[in-house]
């Protein structure tokens, strides 16, 4: 475990980093979510950074890119959402980007939503006050079967 971990604002920079990172097929298994081609990618960036209202972190670990996290408002009510890169998981990294980051964004109440079967992420929210509140399914990666999935709240100001 480390606290070893600093945000800072995603940056054009890193794109690439978190490019590469994305395409990993173990990391969008567990994720349940696909990864997204070159061009594709680059555009759901640069869309999301022209928001001012979207919270765009890179997670830093020893000065490297080794995530990111994000939030934003969707229906109403504010998600967040993580990314770590493959070699970094089972370090705390995404434990303390996460807390750090719930620092940083105040807003309550805050939602997130998990495959099932990534327990290390449910985990990951659970170590930062976040409770499963619901499940729903959707489709999985590469949209050829139905996944569960937990939706998970944070209330009040105590994450």
């Amino acid at each position: 475990m480390t606290n070893n971990v600093l945000l800072r604002n995603v940056t054009e920079s890193d794109l690439p980093v978190l490019f590469e990172q994305q395409l990993d097929p173990e990391a969008t298994a567990m994720a349940a979510f696909p990864s997204r081609d070159h061009d594709s990618f680059m555009a759901h960036w640069a869309k999301i950074m022209k928001n001012d209202s979207n919270i765009l972190k890179a997670i830093l670990f020893e000065g490297q890119v080794t995530g990111n996290v994000v939030g934003w408002e969707q229906d109403g009510k504010w998600e967040v959402g993580y990314w770590i890169g493959r070699e970094f998981w089972g370090k705390g990294i995404a434990t303390n980007a996460l807390k750090e980051f719930l620092e940083i964004v105040k807003t309550r109440p805050l939602y997130a939503h998990v495959a099932k079967h990534n327990a290390a992420s449910r985990r990951v929210l659970e170590k930062c006050g976040f409770t499963i509140i619901g499940r729903q399914w959707i489709l999985d990666n590469d949209g050829s079967q139905l996944v569960e999935q937990f939706i998970l709240k944070l209330d009040g100001n105590d994450g």
